[in-house]
C-alpha cells in the first residue's frame, strides 16, 4: 500500500527529472497548486504546462530537510537550485504543503523563497 509520504516521495523524485507522468500520477484531477505569491494552477493541464515552465531549464535539484504529517497533510521543507532563462542558477528555500483526497494530493501549497 502506497503511504502519502511515499506518494510525496513520488512528486519529487518526478520534479527532480522533470518526469511529467510520474508526478501526474500523484495528483488528483481537479488539483489546485497555490505558488503564494505568484499564481495558483488549477487542474492536471495546466500543472503539466507548470512542471517544465518555460521561464527555467533542466530540472530542479530539490534536498528534502523535513517531512511532518498530521492526517491528510504532509508538510515538506528543503532547499533546491535551479536555472532561470533570464538570470541564470539561483538557490531557494521551499515549504510545500500537500492536502490528499482519495489517496492522492489534491492541493499543493508551495512557499518559496529565494536563497543569497
Amino acid at each position: 500500500m502506497t503511504t502519502q509520504r511515499d506518494l510525496v516521495d513520488e512528486y519529487f523524485a518526478g520534479f527532480r527529472t522533470s518526469d511529467h507522468p510520474r508526478i501526474l500520477a500523484t495528483l488528483t484531477d481537479d488539483v489546485e497548486w497555490v505558488i503564494h505569491g505568484h499564481r495558483t494552477i488549477r487542474g492536471r493541464t495546466e500543472f503539466d504546462g507548470e512542471i517544465e515552465n518555460p521561464a527555467f531549464t533542466g530540472s530542479p535539484q530539490l534536498d528534502v530537510e523535513r517531512v511532518i504529517e498530521d492526517g491528510p497533510v504532509v508538510v515538506v521543507t528543503g532547499e533546491g537550485r535551479g536555472t532561470s532563462v533570464a538570470h541564470g542558477p539561483f538557490r531557494f528555500a521551499f515549504n510545500d504543503l500537500f492536502t490528499f483526497r482519495d489517496g492522492l494530493i489534491a492541493r499543493v501549497d508551495s512557499y518559496v523563497v529565494p536563497l543569497p
